[in-house]
């Protein structure tokens, strides 16, 4: 991790790693989760796919790492606490997809990625960044990845305690996140690797085995044994030594993405 390099793009704090000897290639952007590891600098740890001859951009999600409110993860319990969809999840999906344009394009001026199709990997809540970037965004994709994602963003409010009190409203952000829902446009759109791990929680492993299903000959599923939903030890703020389970994951998504990169001598 020592040739990391960390910043801000259109303020969205980034940890980016250069592809093996450096140099003009193609970029992989991600999104962390909101579990450990729960910043990019973390996630980059976790998942740093190094033999990927590829730019890795590790972009952070709101009111995480460098943009935390009082250096602690305290404002962000507070706003799951006061609606967890609508104060928390649907919310920073919308942020850190709304904030993509701009941060890419700030990336673009600042490494030599060229101009031409990325890919994008999003683990838990990330993920839900991901796949809207890939089911409606306008950015060329060449491949998307999931970890442990949020697919069904109903699956995910159903892991908070209590009944969630839907209205008209709410319904209509819930039903949005619904990334089977949207299958049809993501396999139009790259192919998509979906890692789940085997002790996942059992909705969003469901949701992960649906999601594959649904997409089709264009995905593929990449079970993990032994991995839960975390992919790094508590606190999972700084980088942390990559565990086991990690480290299959982090196998998994460098060949996936080493097999659908674009000639890294034509970034652009």
């Amino acid at each position: 991790m020592s040739s990391r390099i960390t910043g801000t793009a259109a303020g969205v704090p980034f940890t980016a790693l250069p592809p093996p000897g450096g140099g003009a290639a193609p970029l992989v952007v991600t999104w962390h989760m909101l579990d450990a590891p729960r910043s990019d600098a973390a996630f980059a740890a976790a998942l740093p796919m190094a033999g990927l001859p590829a730019w890795r951009v590790h972009l952070g999600m709101p009111m995480c790492g460098a943009r935390m409110v009082g250096g602690s993860t305290d404002a962000v319990v507070a706003l799951m606490r006061e609606d967890p969809l609508m104060s928390f999840l649907h919310p920073f999906v919308e942020q850190a997809s709304g904030e993509f344009p701009a941060a890419l394009a700030s990336l673009r001026a600042r490494f030599p990625v060229g101009e031409g199709p990325i890919g994008v990997l999003g683990g838990s809540l990330g993920g839900a960044v991901a796949l809207r970037v890939l089911a409606e965004g306008e950015v060329p994709v060449f491949a998307g990845a999931v970890v442990n994602a949020a697919i069904r963003m109903r699956s995910v409010v159903e892991l908070f305690p209590g009944d969630y009190p839907y209205d008209a409203e709410s319904r209509q952000a819930v039903d949005g996140l619904d990334f089977v829902a949207k299958a049809d446009a993501i396999a139009g759109r790259a192919p998509l690797l979906v890692v789940s791990g085997e002790l996942d929680h059992p909705a969003l492993r469901a949701d992960a085995l649906d999601l594959a299903a649904a997409v089709g000959e264009r995905a593929e599923l990449l079970s993990i044994p032994g991995l839960a939903h975390p992919l790094a030890e508590e606190p999972g703020i700084e980088p942390a030594p990559q565990l086991p389970t990690a480290r299959a994951v982090d196998t998994g998504l460098t060949d996936w993405f080493r097999r659908h990169l674009p000639d890294a001598s034509h970034p652009g």
